[in-house]
């Protein structure tokens, strides 16, 4: 498939609410047009950044999930996002892939926010994950991943990366910042989806969900500090000629993760 279109769902979330989160995004998601073919939701779309989880956190293959999956196949999409997940007595933030048919993948959130007392809560994830889809190689991973270029180099020859995010006000110069720098230095599409309001530990949030090409540039187009939802056309043929034009991945540094 020559081009993907993605859906991006900038939103505020119910504190702690998964049903009604679950309703008001079931009804954004089915505005998108039928020609989509991927939708990103938010990090922990279902309740908020929330250090709640012996409260609030599902099993693996659990109600939103299902959720998820009636979704999918409902609409002919994949629908992507993370949620709060108990799995042998720990807790994940974990980003589902859902794709049509409702087979599935996941990522466990890699870096947790010490700031707030994530890794505390949550259990790291140590297995970086590229999904095949409609032909693209995608790489999802989770908000404060966004700060560590080693963890999303390169290093597979993806096409798309995308941020799912609870990324507060405060520091949302570095968002725009390192979202852009992901694209360039990557030489693929970035997709950074976020959130806007306030939370219930007070934190505000202004979204700036963005989608960037390899060369950096915005191709984006919606108000980014209010609730939207937004279909953009990605172009496997921009990845493959601007990367055969500059080859920059060819200078890549070789190393490996321990």
């Amino acid at each position: 498939m020559n081009e993907l279109s993605v859906g991006i769902i900038q939103s505020n979330l119910h504190w702690e609410n998964p049903e009604a989160n679950r309703d008001m995004l079931e009804a954004k998601i089915s505005s998108f047009e039928p020609d989509t073919n991927l939708v990103v939701l938010p990090e922990m779309f279902t309740t908020g950044f929330s250090m709640n989880a012996l409260e609030l956190a599902e099993k693996k293959e659990g109600t939103t999930l299902e959720w998820m999956r009636s979704i999918a196949s409902n609409q002919d999409i994949a629908v992507t996002g993370s949620l709060i997940v108990r799995e042998k007595r720990k807790f994940y933030n974990r980003l589902y892939f859902v794709f049509p048919d409702g087979s599935y993948h996941w990522y466990d959130k890699k870096h947790t926010f010490t700031l707030a007392g994530e890794h505390r809560t949550y259990a790291a994830g140590k297995e970086k994950l590229i999904i095949d889809f409609h032909g693209w190689k995608i790489c999802p991973l989770i908000c404060y991943d966004l700060r560590f270029p080693v963890w999303s180099r390169n290093t597979e020859d993806y096409d798309l990366l995308i941020y799912v995010a609870n990324w507060p006000k405060k520091r949302i110069s570095a968002w725009d910042a390192l979202l852009r720098a992901r694209a360039i230095e990557n030489m693929s599409y970035c997709i950074g989806v976020n959130r806007i309001g306030v939370d219930g530990n007070n934190h505000e949030y202004i979204g700036h969900s963005a989608v960037y090409n390899v060369l950096g540039d915005l191709i984006s187009n919606s108000d980014n500090e209010i609730e939207f939802t937004e279909k953009v056309v990605l172009s496997k043929d921009h990845i493959l000629n601007t990367r055969k034009q500059l080859q920059f991945l060819n200078d890549r540094d070789a190393f490996s993760l321990i």
